[in-house]
Formats: structure tokens, C-alpha cells, sequence
């Protein structure tokens, strides 16, 4: 049996792998949970390439993050039959994709973690329990005292009692378990006077939810699936603010909103060197197949591939009839299930009605990759999640501490607090509550602990989309590095009460309490705020 630890982290996404290793590092005993058989999350069950800020390759993360994509690197080229000159480059794109300066196969960056997880497990500090989720939490007044898992193998049930748990799960489940004060879905414009909010409240208004697949093509032979049951709902399907059919190339502009086709060229001509992704400058989301591409052959040796991979994550095969959460576990199911039929009958018709460019219809040579997810049925793991349980916080960030429209092109909220930075746009996707795209320009924004604790509840702590945000600014901290901050910040909090017989509480609150805790980020590496580079 394993004995109980010191912390308990529920969720092996990159939050829950982040906390895991900070906790680890300050020579603490975790045990970390996992509902699949992959740790790694978005970036591996679900299927989705980082999303990240452009000074990515020069700052803006933490050095663990960092090691993180440097190590994926390491892997391509030792593993990999590269050309030469793909492996002297410093900022390798693996995928040359142009969604991320570091578009890779999922299964490298599970390879990668578990490298990176290796010594703790040997040293006896780290359990790792895949495919195991929570089914149930004890509290007793402002503490939570025991959290039970399930087996999902064999229906087996273990609760451990640690002092500090930390929520990493994809949802956040923990807080509904546990009776953790917490929002879902899109607060009213009132609560925190924020222009993109609703005028009223709806907690089921969510973000769509994506499950994601991957691609190859093989042109002159036949790889159509059967036909999904419920290809001709989603064949017929055209949301009201949507400008065709949501099976089609025409699709709204996620920031203007107005109608553009995408383009489809699977295996694109072209040196993959020459790809640039920088999002900043070119979205690059237009032309489908190359936009998440996790394999590029012209990288490699002649012959060593006979397709490129791409991961579908697309307008078209985005999910958002049934919210996630709050609605009960048959509604999120249903919600699961329905998306999955929409991912396979965007295959489909991939496969036989799609319009090519040479006038006729249809890809028939484009393989599903059950191998490249690590599933029998070809999709991802687990649906891509966009929006979680939120907790009621000490501090919530809202539209106002993050919006250029509204802080300006060098403003920000520079919070005392800070544990770590992030950067991207407020990207929501269309929502449960009939919402298209909202698309906000934001500035550099910094993670104030204040939003890592809970505002009655002394130890949990969460690690992942589950801080403390509002529907409209989860948008802008949701993505990988981010959740990786967030979690490395939750882990060595844990450690650092513990250390210190302290509560997360008081070191947030009180000047030198949170001057010390700071100073064990800085010694990680965690960059807690942005370089001011007006005037150059």
C-alpha cells in the first residue's frame, strides 16, 4: 500500500504534473491521480499542440516549462531521422505547425513527462495512479480530510488522507466533491461590470468543448470509416450564427466574426523549415491542415514518411449543444458522446463530400492515427476542456485587469502577489448559451496568488483552468504554459505551508510571509512578472 502523503494531486494534466514536481522538489511525498493512462492533458490525452505567447523562446515561463519544451526538442532529434538542418535549429518546430513554435506528437510529450517525473517515482517521493478518478471528498468545516479515487480498471477504491490537496482535474471536480465555493459557466455583467459578460447570469453557458483526432494522407488509397450515427444530424446541422453549414469550410472569423473559408491541402508543398508560427503576426488558422500539423516529413530523411500528421482541433468539430458541467454526470456523458459523434462524422465527411481543389470531393486517403492518440478508436483521450469550475477566490480576475480595450496597449494590473506570468488573447470559443466567438485583445497578465485561494477553505488548492477567473478571462488563462505556472505555484505553495506551518491564506495576505514564498519561486525559476520594454 502506499502510505499517505504529504499531498494529494488530483489530475495529472500539466497543472497537476507542474504541482507534482514543485511539491517533489521542496522533498515532499505526492501522490498524483489520473482519470487516463496518460498524464499530460491538453497537451497529450487531449490531443492540443501548446498554445502559447510569442516570446515563448525567450521568456515569459517558468525554467520547468521551459526544460519541458527543450526536452521534447531533445527527443526529435535523438530519436528522429531529421535532416541535419532541421536538427541545428535552435527553436526546432517539430510539426511546423503553425499554431505553436512547438508543434509535436502527443505521445513525445508523455515520453518527455514521464522522463521528467522518473527520479521522484525512483526515489519514492511521487505515486502516480492512472486511470484513477475521484469519486468523493470529506470535509469538516474548512478542511478537506479525505479524498476517495476509483479504479477505473477494476472498481476499486482508495481515500487518502492528505494534508494538502491540490485539484488538477480537468473540470474541477474536487470543489463540487469537497463543497468548495465555486462559480461555473458566465457570471452576469453586473457581478464585476465586465463589457463581454451576459447581462444575466447563466452558470451552463460554457465554452464548447473539442475532441480532438489526427490525421494522415495517403493519396490513392481508401481509409473511409463507416458512416457515424449521427452523421446526418450533424450533416444537416447549421447553428444560427454560423454562415453555412458547421460541416463546411466557411466558418466565422473568430475575431471579426465574419465569414471565411478555410482552406484544405492535405501533405502542403513546401519546405517545412519555412513555416513561420508566430500568431501575433499571421493567425495561420485558415488553412486547416498545416495549422496543428505534428509531423512534417519534409523535415526528415527522404522516405522516412510517407504523410505528414495533423491534429484536427477545428471550427468545424467544436462542441456546444450541452454544457460540461453543473448539468449532472448523464447530461456531461451525453455531452461526451455527442461530441465524439461530431468529430467522427467531420471525418467522414472529410472522407466523401469534402470539395477539393481540383473540382472533385472527397478525401478518401485520409487515415485516422489510433497510434498517434494511443486509442482504439482513433480520437483523443478525453475531450479538449475550455472551461472548468471555478473557485470563489480572494481575488478573481476580470475583463479589467487584463483587456487592452480597457487598461490600455502598456497597461496591466501588476498584482503584489504575483507567482508567475501569461499571455494570449481572451479566446472564447462559441458557447453552450448560443455565443459565437468572443475574441479580445488582452495585454501581458500576471497569475496574483490571491486567485490560487479559495476564499473559506484551507487546504485545497487549485491547479489548472479551475482558479479563480471569470467565463470571460478563463479565456486568456487557460492555455499550456499558464496551467503549468499555475500548478508548479500551487504545488510549492502546498510544500511551503507545509515547511513553514503556515496557511496559503496568510502567506498571501501578509507582506513577509509572501516575500518568502516568493523567494522560493525565484529560486525555481518562476518569472512572477513581465520585463517593462516601453521605449525600446
Amino acid at each position: 500500500m502506499t502510505p499517505e502523503p504529504d499531498i494529494l494531486v488530483v489530475g495529472g494534466g500539466l497543472g497537476g504534473v507542474a504541482a507534482a514536481l514543485a511539491a517533489c522538489r521542496a522533498g515532499r511525498s505526492v501522490v498524483m491521480t489520473e482519470e487516463t493512462d496518460w498524464i499530460g492533458g491538453q497537451l497529450t490525452a487531449q490531443a492540443v499542440p501548446p498554445d502559447e505567447h510569442p516570446w515563448v523562446e525567450q521568456f515569459g515561463t517558468t525554467a520547468a516549462y521551459r526544460r519541458l519544451r527543450e526536452s521534447i526538442r531533445a527527443y526529435y532529434r535523438q530519436w528522429y531521422p531529421m535532416r541535419s538542418e532541421a536538427i541545428a535549429l535552435t527553436a526546432l518546430n517539430p510539426g511546423a505547425g503553425r499554431v505553436s513554435k512547438l508543434c509535436h506528437e502527443p505521445r513525445v510529450a508523455v515520453a518527455v513527462l514521464e522522463a521528467m517525473l522518473a527520479a521522484d517515482r525512483a526515489a519514492g517521493r511521487l505515486t502516480v495512479l492512472t486511470e484513477h478518478r475521484p469519486v468523493s471528498a470529506e470535509a469538516d468545516g474548512d478542511t478537506v480530510r479525505a479524498v476517495t479515487v476509483e479504479d477505473l480498471r477494476d472498481g476499486g477504491r482508495r481515500t487518502f488522507t492528505a494534508r494538502y490537496v491540490i485539484d488538477a482535474t480537468e473540470t474541477g471536480e474536487l470543489l463540487e466533491l469537497a463543497g468548495v465555493e465555486h462559480a461555473t459557466g458566465a457570471e452576469a455583467r453586473s457581478e464585476y461590470g465586465e463589457p463581454h459578460a451576459p447581462h444575466i447570469a447563466d452558470p451552463l453557458n460554457q465554452q464548447g468543448m473539442t475532441v480532438c483526432f489526427a490525421l494522415s494522407h495517403h493519396e490513392g488509397e481508401n481509409h473511409t470509416i463507416d458512416r457515424p450515427r449521427m452523421y446526418d444530424f450533424w450533416r444537416s446541422y447549421r447553428p444560427a450564427f454560423w454562415p453555412g453549414p458547421l460541416l463546411g469550410f466557411l466558418a466565422p472569423d473568430p475575431r471579426t466574426l465574419e465569414p471565411v473559408s478555410r482552406t484544405f491541402v492535405p501533405n502542403p508543398a513546401g519546405d517545412p523549415l519555412a513555416v513561420s508560427a508566430d500568431q501575433s503576426a499571421d493567425a495561420g488558422d485558415k488553412e486547416l491542415f498545416g495549422f496543428r500539423r505534428v509531423l512534417a516529413r519534409g523535415l526528415h530523411r527522404p522516405g522516412a514518411f510517407d504523410s505528414d500528421i495533423t491534429l484536427v482541433n477545428w471550427p468545424l468539430n467544436d462542441y456546444w449543444l450541452k454544457p460540461l458541467v453543473g448539468a449532472g454526470e448523464r447530461a456531461a456523458a451525453e455531452a461526451v458522446a455527442e461530441a465524439r459523434q461530431l468529430s467522427l462524422s467531420v471525418l467522414y465527411w472529410l472522407q466523401t463530400e469534402a470539395p477539393r481543389e481540383d473540382g472533385g470531393t472527397g478525401f478518401p486517403g485520409l487515415r485516422l492515427r489510433p497510434d498517434v492518440t494511443g486509442t482504439a478508436d482513433g480520437l483523443a483521450k478525453s475531450p479538449y476542456v475550455r472551461e472548468a469550475r471555478r473557485i470563489k477566490a480572494v481575488t478573481t480576475v476580470t475583463e479589467h485587469d487584463v483587456s487592452i480595450d480597457l487598461v490600455g496597449p502598456y497597461g496591466s494590473t501588476r498584482h503584489r502577489d504575483s507567482v508567475g506570468v501569461g499571455n494570449y488573447r481572451i479566446d472564447l470559443h462559441p458557447s453552450t448559451g448560443g455565443d459565437n466567438y468572443i475574441d479580445v485583445g488582452s495585454v501581458p497578465f500576471e497569475i496574483p496568488l490571491g486567485a490560487l485561494v479559495p476564499r473559506r477553505v484551507r487546504n485545497l488548492l487549485p491547479a489548472g483552468k479551475n482558479i479563480g477567473t471569470t467565463h470571460i478571462t478563463n479565456g486568456c488563462y487557460r492555455l499550456h504554459p499558464v496551467e503549468w505556472n499555475i500548478g508548479e505555484a500551487a504545488g510549492a505553495l502546498a510544500a511551503h505551508c507545509l515547511g513553514e506551518g503556515v496557511e496559503p491564506h496568510q502567506v498571501q495576505a501578509e507582506e513577509k510571509g509572501f516575500e518568502a514564498f516568493a523567494a522560493v519561486l525565484d529560486r525555481a525559476g518562476v518569472q512572477r512578472h513581465w520585463p517593462d520594454v516601453r521605449g525600446y
